[in-house]
């Protein structure tokens, strides 16, 4: 499934490091980025998880940051509490929600092909619907990206 903008984001009901269930309704009014990534503690997604903790645009526009990927509340809480990340991380332990947004199937990496969490980043707007969707990202200059992104929906929605 590839999400369009403007679409309604599907609601969630995932569990953070802490066992509290986040839901997009929970952050109504707000933009929200919600990201999904392979696996805690790796290079890229120490890497990506950092950019966005560190991203100010993103700070400075209220954005409410999301991480989500399969990990267990254990090993979200060692990734954040190691990187003093300042957003909650969520588990999607059987990737149904991933499923649901396509950041979950087939992948070919170096002539590879297997299945599992496609790397993706989607922004969703205060009124719920999606601005936009990232689907296999890379992550240099990601984090960026998106606030750029951010900007110029809220500027042309002032």
């Amino acid at each position: 499934m590839t999400m369009e903008p403007a679409a309604r984001f599907p609601d969630f009901a995932l569990p953070d490091a802490e066992g509290r269930l986040h839901r997009l309704s929970d952050y109504a009014g707000r933009y929200v980025v919600l990201y999904v990534y392979p696996k805690d503690d790796t290079p890229g997604c120490t890497k990506e998880a950092c950019d966005f903790r560190d991203n100010a645009e993103l700070r400075a526009h209220g954005a409410a940051i999301l991480g989500l990927s399969r990990d267990d509340a254990a090993s979200h809480a060692d990734f954040s509490e190691k990187f003093s990340l300042n957003f909650p991380l969520l588990t999607d332990a059987d990737a149904s929600f991933m499923k649901t947004v396509g950041a979950w199937g087939e992948k070919n990496n170096y002539g590879k092909i297997t299945e599992g969490v496609k790397r993706s980043t989607y922004l969703i707007a205060p009124d719920g619907t999606l601005v936009r969707a990232w689907n296999n990202v890379k992550v240099d200059g990601h984090a960026d990206a998106v606030a750029r992104e951010l900007e110029k929906h809220r500027a042309a929605h002032a």
